[in-house]
Protein backbone atom coordinates (compact mmCIF):
# COMPACT_ATOMS: atom_id res chain seq x y z
CA UNK A 1 0.00 0.00 0.00
CA UNK A 2 1.30 3.47 -0.85
CA UNK A 3 2.38 5.80 1.91
CA UNK A 4 0.43 9.02 2.23
CA UNK A 5 1.98 12.29 3.31
CA UNK A 6 0.34 15.67 3.64
CA UNK A 7 -3.27 16.81 3.79
CA UNK A 8 -5.98 14.29 2.94
CA UNK A 9 -8.44 16.76 1.46
CA UNK A 10 -8.20 19.50 -1.09
CA UNK A 11 -10.24 22.65 -1.15
CA UNK A 12 -13.58 22.10 -2.79
CA UNK A 13 -13.44 22.21 -6.58
CA UNK A 14 -9.78 21.19 -6.91
CA UNK A 15 -8.81 18.05 -8.79
CA UNK A 16 -6.17 15.53 -7.80
CA UNK A 17 -3.44 15.80 -10.42
CA UNK A 18 -0.81 13.08 -10.26
CA UNK A 19 2.64 13.06 -11.81
CA UNK A 20 5.71 10.86 -11.71
CA UNK A 21 9.16 12.23 -10.99
CA UNK A 22 12.56 10.64 -11.55
CA UNK A 23 14.87 10.56 -8.53
CA UNK A 24 18.10 8.92 -9.58
CA UNK A 25 17.32 5.27 -10.36
CA UNK A 26 13.86 5.55 -8.84
CA UNK A 27 10.51 6.99 -9.90
CA UNK A 28 7.99 8.49 -7.45
CA UNK A 29 4.30 9.24 -7.97
CA UNK A 30 3.02 12.50 -6.45
CA UNK A 31 -0.31 14.28 -6.24
CA UNK A 32 -1.32 17.92 -5.84
CA UNK A 33 -3.04 16.97 -2.53
CA UNK A 34 0.35 16.18 -0.97
CA UNK A 35 0.21 12.39 -1.35
CA UNK A 36 3.45 10.68 -2.36
CA UNK A 37 3.86 7.05 -3.34
CA UNK A 38 6.88 4.89 -2.55
CA UNK A 39 10.02 5.09 -4.68
CA UNK A 40 9.89 2.46 -7.42
CA UNK A 41 12.50 1.20 -9.85
CA UNK A 42 9.80 0.50 -12.46
CA UNK A 43 8.14 3.59 -13.94
CA UNK A 44 5.09 1.48 -14.74
CA UNK A 45 4.65 0.65 -11.05
CA UNK A 46 4.90 4.33 -10.06
CA UNK A 47 2.22 5.13 -12.66
CA UNK A 48 0.07 2.33 -11.23
CA UNK A 49 0.48 3.85 -7.74
CA UNK A 50 -0.73 7.22 -9.10
CA UNK A 51 -3.71 5.59 -10.82
CA UNK A 52 -4.56 3.71 -7.63
CA UNK A 53 -4.47 6.93 -5.64
CA UNK A 54 -6.81 8.65 -8.09
CA UNK A 55 -9.18 5.69 -8.11
CA UNK A 56 -9.60 5.67 -4.31
CA UNK A 57 -10.96 9.22 -4.22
Amino acid sequence: MAQQDGPERLRQGQDHLTTTTEQGRFCVARCTCGWRGPARRARSQARADAEGHSATL
